[in-house]
């Protein structure tokens, strides 16, 4: 069985695959500080509350936006596992051209968010939405070249920062909502969040689709904890939750 950690800066979000099903998904709060003690004893317990055997897992893979982590992820791999992880980083088989200016800039997150979507969707001009501690929009053309695209301030995190930032506003539940106009604090709150990103994605995939997709309009993937939030605004033309782990499953049959 195959274990795929998505690492972001928020939550750890693991995957179980096995051959080409994902049997078990587990989340974990996110700390630069987790020693690989710590990693190790959570992984193999959440595997065996699940009623996986730790010792069945033959390969995992990682993909990691916090540096910092990747040390105890490693570690805990090879004392707990026994095994050196695939690690999503330069120099590893994604089947992408990446034409950014310097390769190396870009997320493990985006590369393997890529990798899973030419993989599900192939032969298509792509743009992925996804919607992490921060929200990232890429574009990647059937010919699997990786353009680029933006990253923007994610959906909790400018919550956050208007509670953090403010003497007033309090924190709120991220919810859709049908009204552009709130009619308490909270409500006020929750429609800015919610159609200033349905506004924001909306316009930057028509100026990005514009740009570099003028022949052949992009198929829109939504991906990350938020993509459900904005189900009823036809923004996406699919919506995949577990992209990254895609991603990581596809990038271990390549780099086997």
């Amino acid at each position: 069985m195959l274990l795929c950690l998505d690492v972001g800066n928020s939550q750890i979000f693991c995957g179980v695959y096995e051959d080409d099903e994902l049997v078990l998904q587990f989340r974990r709060t996110s700390s630069a500080r987790s020693s690989s003690d710590e990693l190790g004893v959570f992984l193999r317990g959440a595997l065996r509350e699940n009623n996986l055997a730790p010792e069945a897992i033959s390969r995992i893979a990682i993909c990691s936006v916090v540096p910092d982590m990747l040390y105890s992820l490693r570690s805990c791999s090879q004392k707990y596992f026994s095994m050196e992880p695939l690690v999503m980083r330069p120099g590893i088989k994604t089947g992408l051209k990446i034409s950014y200016k310097d390769p190396k800039e870009v997320g493990a997150d985006r590369i393997a968010d890529a990798i899973g979507a030419i993989k599900l969707y192939p032969d298509r001009n792509l743009v992925i939405v996804d919607f992490g501690t921060a929200t990232t929009i890429c574009a990647i053309t059937r010919d699997r070249e990786f353009l680029g695209g933006n990253i923007v301030p994610g959906v909790r995190l400018a919550m956050n920062a208007l509670e953090e930032n403010t003497a007033q506003l309090p924190s709120v539940e991220i919810v859709p909502v049908k009204t552009a106009v709130g009619r308490t604090t909270v409500e006020s709150i929750q429609s800015g969040l919610y159609w200033s990103n349905v506004g924001m994605v909306k316009e930057l995939v028509a100026r990005m689709s514009a740009e570099v997709f003028p022949d052949a309009p992009p198929f829109v993937i939504g991906t990350g904890g938020f993509a459900h939030l904005f189900d009823t605004e036809d923004i996406f033309d699919a919506v995949v939750p577990d992209l990254i782990l895609e991603g990581l499953r596809e990038a271990v049959r390549l780099n086997s």
